[in-house]
């Protein structure tokens, strides 16, 4: 008999964007729904790249870290239960760090948020044996996860610490950011946004909503766009610049 009854597009779409699926005993996906994919290839026609403004960073501020976390997931971590607290705190993935630096000369103390720098020469690229860690063509450094085997050169290698090792099972996770037990992962420029149309990333957003707008993010190689012109007005430094890296992430205040 042919169904009469009307159809609950809602319903439908909700089923379509389910909030969660079991995909094995005791690993569940939470799915978020996005917008359209990008159909093109990406090119370097952009460079992906922040400018940090730490004279505007909060002092205790940890809006752009826990913005971070929700968006990827890593407040879906679990402390085992045999795990020691401390040991814990010290091992749990961490996207961005909250750092305080000093300045030997003035004795001022400023705290500015790391994470991955996204260099245009990345040394994680360079170590890794197997590709796992790559640079993206519009500037974006990555881990393939299918193929990362834990070896961890790419954290040794790494001098901003921007790297985190997966070291305990993992039981929730969202299919944006999937990880897993032996796996390096870090910042990615919220690269799942910007696949799908997007133009900030998670950190930017909440650090706006705060009223603090210390994060400026966009194409570097655009002349019009907003962290290229702020880059133009303000002196900016990258951290470690003696390492002619050339970050995709610059700090201002420093």
């Amino acid at each position: 008999m042919k169904n009469t009854e009307p159809t609950d597009a809602g319903r439908r779409d909700f089923l379509g964007k389910a909030a969660a699926t079991m995909v094995a005993p005791g690993v569940v996906l939470h799915a978020v729904a996005e917008a359209e994919p990008r159909r093109e290839p990406v090119s370097g026609k952009v460079r992906w790249g922040m400018l940090i403004d730490t004279t505007k960073c909060a002092d205790g501020c940890r809006a752009c870290v826990d913005a971070c976390d929700r968006e990827n997931g890593l407040t879906l971590q679990s402390k085992p239960e045999d795990e020691d607290a401390r040991k814990w705190d010290q091992q749990r993935a961490i996207w961005i760090r909250q750092v305080k630096v000093r300045d030997n000369l003035t004795g001022r103390v400023t705290g500015l948020p790391v994470m991955c720098q996204h260099c245009e020469f990345p040394p994680c690229v360079d170590v890794c044996p197997t590709g796992a860690s790559f640079r993206r063509a519009d500037g974006i450094v990555m881990v393939d996860r299918h193929i990362c085997i834990g070896c961890r050169y790419c954290m040794m290698a790494c001098p901003y610490k921007a790297r985190s090792f997966i070291h305990e099972a993992v039981e929730e996770k969202l299919t944006l950011a999937p990880r897993g037990k032996g796996c390096v992962e870090s910042c990615n420029f919220c690269v799942h946004r910007l696949d799908n149309g997007k133009t900030t990333t998670a950190c930017q957003d909440a650090c706006a909503k705060d009223g603090h707008g210390a994060i400026v993010f966009g194409d570097l190689r655009d002349p019009g766009s907003p962290v290229a012109k702020a880059l133009a007005q303000h002196q900016s430094t990258q951290i470690r610049p003696e390492l002619k890296l050339n970050t995709g992430v610059r700090y201002h205040g420093l």
